[in-house]
């Protein structure tokens, strides 16, 4: 005799809409983003409204923790175990909190896409007990989270994207191929977390004409600074920055590093760009005499800047020119990062999300609301062209509460 399925399993594949919380927490270690959106329909068709958004932030003896675990001679398997479950734990309040601040009663919630917290990232073939493979490790587990919450979650995004040879990263582009994708305009659409992030849109494309690509820092390394000088998590407005004069000299030769060299695909972390990079950077500026600490934010804030326009230089402007620059992420309220964008890029103008009627902040979180529902629409929403996978496949894995 068949069993009948839980009201909250027949959902996921009835009606013309799904109400989806999407959920990301990313390498700037802040905290966890949370969007509850209402979505129809699929890929250019798709319809997206997004209802609330809140920012659950880490304690920073949680972020301490994700920090000495995201670097392999400080991790420990036996504190990745327990984060694994603490974050799940840290999800479910955040989706509670969404939902609260939507006055929505979470039994009206249909479905759960959560990203999980990178710790480590291998894009590139490293050798393993006899041969090479590549890798990645988002911890926060969806089982935990479908079950304490008694939703359906969808998690685990970028595994089988590896399996076929992609490097798992960026996935955001699906994203902006169905929200931004224009009839007429050549669009950049550069997301500044931790990590930049660029995805190229050619006017009325099709999905295998999108191509993205991490150019590299995004907040992390300006973060990490100015916590380190001036006891802050962020430079608030990039008020510090501004206060600093770049180093020219000194940005030239960081733009040499080997990551801005290489073509795309690639993708990166904290594993490049992190405490190793800034320790690096700190010995050269030094060592050139650029002591100031305003001095060193503005000439890493230009980093941040001059990376992104340097790869749109060299890897996309002589084939599709920008028509415009849409950004968002945390980087859209550093007015010094904006201000040296629009310096770069000039004359092409340089616009945030928010001019498009998304808040910057809700765009990642909305994006995994979005590889959810598509995921449960049967819809591939990996872009080979993107992260270099030999076929489009299916991301992320459905698990069901009882």
């Amino acid at each position: 005799m068949a069993l009948a399925l839980p009201v909250c399993w027949q959902r996921l594949w009835r009606g013309s809409g799904r109400w989806v919380v999407g959920l990301m927490s990313g390498t700037s270690l802040d905290g966890v983003d949370a969007a509850l959106v209402y979505l129809e329909g699929s890929g250019r068709e798709l319809q997206l409204s997004l209802k609330a958004f809140v920012h659950h932030p880490f304690s920073d003896a949680l972020r301490a923790l994700l920090l000495r675990n995201s670097a392999p001679e400080t991790s420990s398997v036996r504190e990745l175990a327990l984060l694994n479950v603490r974050l799940a734990q840290l999800y479910a309040e955040a989706v509670e909190a969404v939902l609260a601040r939507a006055g929505r009663a979470r039994d009206t919630l249909d479905l759960v896409g959560m990203h999980g917290q990178t710790v480590y990232h291998i894009p590139e073939a490293a050798p393993c007990a006899g041969t090479s493979v590549t890798a990645t490790l988002q911890i926060g587990d969806p089982s935990v989270l479908a079950n304490l919450l008694g939703v359906p979650v969808v998690g685990d995004f970028r595994q089988a994207d590896m399996a076929l040879g992609g490097q798992g990263a960026p996935l955001v582009p699906y994203f902006d191929y169905v929200y931004f994708t224009h009839p007429t305009e050549t669009r950049g659409l550069l997301n500044i977390g931790g990590i930049a992030n660029l995805t190229i849109l050619p006017a009325n494309a099709a999905p295998e004409q999108v191509y993205a690509f991490d150019t590299g820092p995004g907040n992390m390394l300006i973060d990490a600074l100015a916590q380190q000088h001036f006891g802050r998590p962020y430079d608030p407005d990039g008020r510090y920055a501004a206060r600093g004069r770049i180093d020219e000299n000194l940005l030239a030769e960081l733009l040499y590093d080997p990551y801005f060299l290489k073509p795309p695909p690639k993708s990166t972390g904290r594993e490049y760009f992190g405490a190793a990079f800034l320790t690096a950077f700190l010995e050269k500026a030094n060592a050139m005499g650029l002591t100031d600490p305003h001095d060193q934010l503005a000439t890493l804030t230009a980093l941040t800047a001059a990376s992104v326009y340097q790869a749109y230089a060299r890897y996309v402007r002589t084939h599709h020119p920008f028509d415009v620059l849409i950004v968002s992420g945390g980087g859209v309220h550093n007015r010094t990062l904006m201000a040296l964008l629009e310096r770069y890029f000039s004359p092409i103008p340089v616009r945030s999300v928010a001019d498009y009627g998304l808040d910057p902040d809700a765009k990642e979180a909305c994006c995994f609301a979005v590889l959810a529902h598509e995921l449960l629409n049967g819809v591939p929403t990996n872009l080979p062209g993107v992260t270099g996978a030999r076929r489009a496949t299916l991301l992320g894995k459905l698990c069901l509460p009882a």
